[in-house]
């Protein structure tokens, strides 16, 4: 750096010296060589202290842009590796909702049948004892109309047999046994 200064003061001198104007050239020469050794100068103290440490940071910012990007890479395959689990996962729930749903409606259905299949027998158990309670109901009123019938005939008999009948008395006989028997099955 001195020698960057000494090379700047000798300009400065070079260029209040009398009869100037003839060393012209040689004036720009020094000029441009003295321009060319700063700027060495200046890529040397830059080489030196400041690209190393820049060349650095943007060797790490590049290192670290790519395991940024590598580390994004493994995550978006991660996302759409389990993106991927969780529609396998949600489509095989659908078809066993599906199918929990089918078997209820097939369970549903048997119930049903069962539960109609049980209301049929019930109802043909109740016409069959309805048909029992009836016919027995049906011979007992016939027992009580040969009972009836018979009482009534022993008292016709006992009623002919205590007098003699006569053609009117016989009709009147009839008539009176008919209207017994009528009132009988009003009761």
């Amino acid at each position: 750096m001195t020698w960057g200064l000494s090379a700047c003061s000798a300009l400065r001198n070079g260029l209040n010296v009398p009869g100037a104007s003839q060393n012209v050239p040689n004036r720009q020469s020094g000029i441009a060589l003295v321009t060319v050794l700063v700027f060495l100068l200046v890529i040397a103290v830059l080489g030196k202290f400041a690209w190393g440490p820049l060349l650095t940071g943007l060797q790490q910012r590049e290192e670290f842009i790519r395991r940024s990007l590598k580390e994004a890479k493994a995550d978006r395959e991660a996302a759409e590796a389990r993106l991927q689990e969780y529609e396998e996962r949600l489509s095989s729930a659908a078809a066993e909702a599906a199918q929990i749903l089918e078997q209820g409606k097939r369970e549903g259905e048997g119930l049903r049948a069962g539960i109609e299949e049980k209301a049929r027998d019930e109802a043909d158990k109740m016409v069959d004892r309805a048909r029992r309670e009836i016919e027995l109901a049906k011979q007992s009123a016939i027992k009580d109309l040969y009972a009836t019938s018979s009482e009534l005939a022993t008292e016709i008999a006992s009623r002919i047999v205590q007098r003699e009948l006569n053609p009117a008395d016989h009709e009147k006989l009839i008539a009176d046994s008919i209207k017994e028997l009528g009132n009988l099955d009003r009761n």
